[in-house]
Order: C-alpha cells, then structure tokens, then sequence
C-alpha cells in the first residue's frame, strides 16, 4: 500500500483550503455587517423622533397617530395589535405542529407519511398575499354567515388563523426533525421496562427533544411577528388598544407597509416613525431568537 502523506494528519495547509475558509469569513461577515448595518440605520434615523418625543411616551403611550395635528406616537396600540395576532396563531400552530410532528415520526406510515409531508410543505410554499385574501374573500365571510360570529370586514381573528396556517409547516417541520432525531435506543430502553407508546412519546421522547422543539416554538412565533401581507389585509390597518379579537387590528408590519407606500415626507416625525417602529420590532425579534439559543442551549445540556 502506498504510504498517505503525512501533511493530511499534519494539518498542513493548502492554497484552495485556504481560499475556501477566506471565502466562508468573508459570507459570516458579511451577514454580520448587514445586521448591525440595519442596526445602526433604524437607530440613527429613530433616534430623530426620540428628539421630539421621549422614548417612555413612545413606550407607553396609547394613541397612534402620526398624520394627526398634532400627532401622536405611543406605541403600544401595535404592539397590542401584534401580540394578539401572534398569540393567537400560537395557539393554532404549535399544538397543531406539535401533535402533526409526533404523528409522523411516531406513527404514520411510509404512505401516509409520503402524503402529509408533501402538503405541509406546499403550504410554506403558499405566497402570504394569498393567504391574506384568502383571509378577507373566504374566511371572514365565513365566519360572519355561517358560524354568525360578530365580526368586523377586518378583523384580527382572521389575522391569527391565517398566520398559525402560515407557520404551522414550519411548527411540524423542526418539532419532527427534533423528535426524530431522538436515539432510538432511548425508546427500546423504554418499551423494556413496560411503558407503551404513549407513555415513551410523552416521557422520553419529548422530554429528550425539548430543546429544539422548545427552538422550533420561538422562531415560529418570531416568524408571526414579522408577517406583513397577510396581517395587512385581514387584520386592516387601525390602530386599535383593544383586546377584542372581532375588531380591527393594526400590526407593526402592517402600519410600516402602510406608511412606505404613502406620500410620507423625508424627514418628518411621520417618516421617522417608520424607523422608530421599525427598531422596535427588531429588538423584539432578536430577544425571540436569543430566547430560543438560549432554550436550546439549557436543555441540550441536560439531553445530550
């Protein structure tokens, strides 16, 4: 047998190991400078209006109205807006996602399972446009003939249904990857002592895949948050301090696209109140996905 050259065990270096790794500093730089170059712009054109307006009324204020005379900046009626429709698309997508992922790691067969993944993934393929007006010319009605429920023509129950269908592939798709990645000796271990499937799934399996089904949750949520189209035309854009879900509902996204597309002036306390919004929901997206590492890093400590 020819002798392997020792440089391979030697760590030696080559000029295209070399380039390679350049290459790959160069693109995880790059994708830091973008995110702090966003950082930086949101804060610089907010911080204008954080001159005229002090960031606890921004923070605790509860009138929206920048185009008013004069205008008003607090905040918290689209942060209302926002957390209703994420929350209550949580509670269609994560236990929805949750129970479809143990159903086809656990118990769907090849055939079946050849079938649901294939939909699920054609509807994270589904333009948010589309569920938007799906929201408003399909859903809504429905609601308001059939079931008689009292509705507005925009409404923020319509807003969480379509975004928990929106993130509900994304739900399923990591809480799969998570559970089936699961060793298996852990459940033979299990079905010896005498547990049934049941029994394993809720005491060693999910136990033993919290971590990135606990990651899964977060970015699912952060994802609602940061849904636009489909908010913008079922919820409608009224800036709304209510907690009445048959009402409409004016989301952080939704008010940004809403500003973006008017005659809003360079400059103006309107035009900076993009940015100002537009920081916030940017930090309240970063705590998320810091919140989710931090899930993922605590638990695998404890299941690794």
């Amino acid at each position: 047998m020819s002798a392997i050259p020792s440089t391979i065990f030697r760590g030696g270096k080559r000029p295209f190991e070399t380039v390679v790794k350049g290459f790959a500093f160069l693109c995880a730089l790059v994708s830091i400078l973008t995110t702090a170059g966003i950082f930086i712009i949101l804060m610089s054109e907010a911080s204008t209006l954080f001159a005229k307006v002090s960031l606890w009324d921004f923070l605790t204020g509860t009138e929206w109205a920048p185009n008013a005379n004069p205008p008003k900046f607090g905040v918290l009626p689209l942060v209302n807006g926002t957390l209703l429709i994420t929350l209550g698309s949580a509670l269609i997508s994560l236990p929805l996602g949750l129970l479809t992922a143990i159903y086809l790691s656990e118990y769907a067969p090849p055939k079946a399972r050849k079938i649901i993944k294939p939909a699920l993934e054609l509807l994270a393929g589904v333009p948010t446009v589309v569920y938007g007006y799906f929201a408003l010319m399909a859903l809504t009605p429905f609601m308001q003939d059939v079931l008689k429920l009292d509705l507005k023509a925009y409404n923020a129950l319509s807003g969480a249904i379509v975004v928990g269908i929106m993130t509900l592939p994304l739900v399923s798709s990591l809480c799969e990857d998570a559970i089936s990645s699961v060793p298996k000796a852990l459940r033979e271990g299990a079905y010896g002592l005498g547990a049934t499937r049941v029994e394993v799934i809720v005491k060693v399996v999910l136990p033993a895949a919290l971590s990135g089904i606990s990651a899964g949750f977060i970015l699912a949520i952060s994802r609602a948050v940061g849904e636009t189209m489909a908010v913008t035309l079922a919820a409608g854009q009224m800036a709304n301090l209510s907690f009445n879900i048959g009402e409409g509902m004016l989301t952080m996204t939704a008010f940004i696209v809403q500003m973006s597309k008017g005659d809003v002036a360079r400059g103006t306390d309107a035009y900076q109140s993009i940015f100002a919004v537009g920081a916030a929901l940017f930090l309240i997206t970063l705590a998320l996905n810091l919140l989710a590492q931090a899930l993922v890093k605590k638990f695998r400590k404890v299941y690794a």
